[in-house]
């Protein structure tokens, strides 16, 4: 009996983001935003640089959104990770990879609305970090729907 407890303790521990993992995201990154334009159904890319660190050595990070060619969209946000890591904002850690070359990939989920009629659905997000780049895959899945439509994504290298 302990020993299937124990096996389920390790299994949940690897579903959660780690402080190495939040280390990794912290740096300036530059690189592109490719979006899915729900008018026209066609992807568009565009210039993206994000500055990523640590509010007062916390598991908060201040994220800093910036894009060179629409300056008025730039933004910060504050990403807050709880439950020892289970909780990422509002989204639920389902997965935690490490690969061969220690890039971490960490999948999350959670539900909110989208589309040009506002429809309820399921966001699943995909980090893929690595001491040089850094993708975040955002995917919608509209209820009643099987199929995952790729929303955007980030895709950027570590600016030296």
């Amino acid at each position: 009996m302990l020993m299937v407890v124990s096996v389920f303790s390790l299994r949940a521990q690897e579903n959660k983001l780690q402080k190495s993992d939040i280390a990794m995201m912290c740096g300036s990154w530059e690189g592109t935003l490719t979006y899915l334009d729900y008018s026209s159904g066609k992807p568009y890319t565009m210039p993206a640089n994000v500055v990523i660190s640590t509010i007062n050595a916390s598991d908060h990070l201040l994220v800093q959104m910036m894009y060179p060619d629409e300056p008025n969209a730039n933004s910060s946000d504050t990403l807050h990770v709880f439950g020892d890591g289970g909780r990422i904002d509002g989204e639920k850690v389902i997965s935690r990879d490490v690969m061969a070359d220690g890039t971490v990939k960490i999948v999350s989920e959670e539900r909110g609305k989208d589309g040009n009629d506002n429809s309820s659905a399921t966001f699943r997000f995909t980090r893929t970090i690595s001491k040089v780049a850094y993708v975040v895959v955002k995917e919608v899945r509209f209820d009643g729907s099987e199929q995952w439509i790729v929303r955007h994504t980030y895709s950027y290298k570590r600016k030296s």
